[in-house]
């Protein structure tokens, strides 16, 4: 297995739902740690730049976010099932059903599963309805909260994401997992680190939490850097499977959106032109969005007086417990990322 696959793997089956993200930070702090200084804060952002790195005109920052939409525990019932809350935008029906990891108090990961009232008991009405997070709970298998607590070793606060573990398909090309929004994006993120060499800019690097509870991480990052530039790389939802199709702006193997709207920010529509038509020219395929929804970490740079670009990787199945990339759009996107920062000049970058 190359670096690329094992790296997008790791990435993808770690644990980091908001707020705990520290075993990305882990991961990413051991795949550079040659090549960059490493540091982070109390939020766990991640903070990498090049070792001996010359003090140039510009600095350019690369971001993905570490998090991945979860949950936490809220109470534990007298019968041993487990409230929860989600963290993260989420679709209770998506995940009826579904096996999680919960990380005890021992830093162990305890299998559960998320539990609704069999259908036997339903009645009419309620069989019929809307599926809410208070109608779930969480069963890993206890008969008591003293169970829970004692052999569990469960408490109130303790995290949980889905259980899954990337695979990688090499005869088509993709991959199978969760979290890809957006640790698809911190592997490109390394990508480009390990393929930049002699640029003429700072790269300022980092891997920010809290993304998905109201990008609270890049709000306390950005207060940390001085960057001229951002690019942030997301995993955005894939439209391709149930939009028309002349409403389908970021399909599967289709090239890397470029996102234009979303209600988060509007893209700085002169770096956006100079990345579409660089990738015109360099012959890499990209896609181009406008979205009545969504949110990224650009809405927290670009009020900072920085010009961001969204450079997105089509995931289907975004904010569930599996989804499903491609390895074209991947490769795709961290080579629209080199161009960028390789072409791009400090002239260029202030007529933004």
């Amino acid at each position: 297995m190359n670096s690329k696959i094992k790296r997008i793997i790791d990435f993808s089956t770690a644990f980091g739902p908001s707020g705990m993200e520290d075993e990305v930070s882990k991961l990413a702090m051991e795949d550079v740690k040659d090549i960059c200084e490493v540091h982070d804060d109390t939020m766990r952002n991640t903070y990498m730049r090049f070792k001996q790195d010359k003090e140039h005109e510009t600095t350019i920052l690369l971001d993905a976010h570490a998090d991945e939409v979860g949950f936490i525990v809220q109470a534990i019932k007298p019968n041993g099932t487990i409230r929860f809350l989600p963290l993260g935008g989420w679709d209770p029906k998506n995940i009826v059903s579904g096996e999680v990891w919960i990380l005890n108090d021992k830093g162990e990961k305890i299998s559960g599963i998320v539990a609704s009232q069999p259908v036997h008991f339903l009645s009419e009405e309620k069989r019929n309805g809307k599926v809410d997070f208070d109608d779930l709970v969480i069963d890993v298998g206890a008969t008591s909260a003293q169970e829970v607590k004692e052999e569990f070793h469960i408490s109130v606060g303790n995290f949980m994401c889905p259980t899954v573990t990337c695979k990688y398909d090499e005869a088509h090309k993709i991959f199978l997992g969760k979290a890809f929004d957006c640790r698809i994006g911190c592997a490109a993120v390394m990508d480009v680190l390990h393929q930049l060499k002699d640029v003429s800019h700072n790269i300022e690097a980092t891997l920010t939490t809290q993304e998905e509870v109201g990008e609270r991480g890049m709000d306390t990052a950005i207060k940390n850097l001085n960057p001229n530039i951002a690019i942030c790389f997301e995993g955005c939802p894939s439209d391709d499977t149930f939009e028309q199709d002349y409403m389908i702006q970021s399909a599967l193997k289709k090239g890397p959106m470029l996102r234009w709207f979303d209600r988060s920010y509007i893209t700085s529509p002169r770096f956006m032109r100079y990345a579409i038509d660089l990738a015109h020219e360099k012959n890499i395929p990209v896609q181009e969005s406008v979205r009545k929804g969504g949110g990224t970490n650009a809405g927290i740079t670009h009020r900072y007086n920085i010009p961001t670009i969204i450079i997105g990787i089509p995931v289907r199945f975004a904010h569930a417990s599996f989804g499903i990339c491609s390895e074209e759009d991947y490769d795709n996107a961290v080579k629209l990322a080199v161009e960028i920062i390789t072409n791009i000049d400090a002239q260029t970058i202030r007529g933004f």
